[in-house]
């Protein structure tokens, strides 16, 4: 069966995610925080086994335009709801509507479980209520201006959720844009990786998943494993095929390092979880202490922000150390995320490149500092 599928993006990050799944054999094309593709049932399981940075990947199941109340009813029970869920499926419906006729998204969600409702009963005969004790579908109906685009959700949890997340501090950074973060600086493994400001250990353990082509979806399960249309044996397939791949005795260089020492032992037991522990090296160290005496080194990382009283100063600090390490190596790549607009004023240089990310809801900019190359 070939399906309409998208990939939920971070803002910012459409063509970051598109290029991914392209490399996948996909054609997509983008709109803010989407990118389209078509694929079938190989498709839905790659994606959602192997994307380091989508969000989430969902299935069109409908996209119409409605102004009226019974236009989304008639029009939500025609589309083909049977193809995809059984008789006995959960589905759950959420909503959003943002400059549209059809405003009130309790009143929405409540017409299309309606209508769904009306369609399983009538294509499966049954009579009375739905059981909906089967495996979980979740619907979302999204309308803008009076266009409704309705999907069935395959991952389930989140696909930053990676499964190897034991703790966190208190404000660490999805999967997904760590991800997102090393393809930004090309990160493949062939050089070395620092991380000076590691916390939980995020950024680092996505760049060991990456250097030794592990692939971000093999330590947990997505919704869509217990539906009919995509068989056990097909998940267990690509699983066993991506476990092959992987490049487990890869010799890489990966530092990680934070000033609090609770943190690297969080960031230890979290590598630990995904069986990278011995690929990165830990090391309780203050920024200051570092030293950086190899040539080519990348530096991707996400500092403190100094947004709270009385960091400021001490963060600002963090940012100059960084200065004084790219000016004592310029051989040395960084790249670093921070809401702190006075960034290159206080490392001294411009960057070679700037990009507007969010974290959450923090809008931050992504600063690419490429360091000489050798035959420069």
């Amino acid at each position: 069966m070939e399906f309409k599928l998208l990939a939920n993006t971070p803002m910012g990050l459409e063509r970051v995610v598109a290029d991914e799944i392209e490399s996948l054999g996909y054609e997509t094309t983008l709109e803010n925080g989407r990118v389209f593709f078509e694929g079938n049932e190989e498709a839905i399981i790659k994606t959602n086994m192997m994307m380091r940075t989508a969000d989430r990947i969902r299935i069109i199941i409908g996209d119409f335009e409605v102004k009226t109340f019974d236009e989304l009813f008639e029009k939500t029970k025609a589309l083909p709801w049977s193809d995809i869920l059984g008789p006995s499926a959960e589905f759950p419906v959420t909503g959003r509507s943002h400059k549209s006729t059809l405003y009130s998204v309790p009143d929405v969600q409540r017409i299309v479980k309606k209508a769904v409702v009306e369609h399983l009963k009538a294509d499966f005969n049954i009579k009375g209520k739905l059981p909906e004790t089967g495996p979980r579908y979740k619907i979302d109906v999204a309308i803008h201006k009076d266009r409704a685009l309705l999907t069935i959700d395959t991952s389930g949890p989140a696909l930053h959720k990676r499964g190897y997340r034991t703790g966190q501090g208190e404000a660490p950074i999805k999967e997904t844009l760590a991800a997102a973060m090393l393809k930004l600086a090309n990160y493949d493994g062939t050089k070395p990786l620092i991380d000076p400001f590691a916390g939980s250990g995020t950024i680092v353990i996505e760049a060991a998943m990456i250097a030794l082509n592990i692939a971000p979806g093999s330590n947990r399960t997505f919704d869509a494993e217990k539906w009919d249309i995509l068989p056990e044996d097909e998940w267990r397939r690509m699983r066993i095929a991506l476990e092959e791949a992987a490049l487990y005795d890869k010799e890489v260089e990966i530092y990680a390092s934070d000033i609090d020492e609770r943190m690297i032992q969080i960031a230890r037991d979290n590598a630990m979880e995904v069986g990278l522990d011995d690929n990165i090296r830990f090391e309780v160290k203050d920024v200051h202490d570092l030293y950086i005496r190899e040539d080519a080194v990348q530096m991707v990382t996400n500092p403190p922000y100094g947004e709270r009283i009385g960091e400021a100063k001490a963060v600002e600090d963090m940012y100059r150390k960084v200065g004084k390490l790219m000016k004592s190596n310029a051989a040395l790549s960084v790249y670093l995320m921070t809401s702190n607009k006075e960034f290159e004023h206080l490392v001294g240089q411009k960057a070679t490149k700037r990009r507007k990310l969010f974290n959450g809801y923090i809008e931050t900019t992504f600063f690419q500092y490429w360091g000489k190359r050798a035959e420069d």
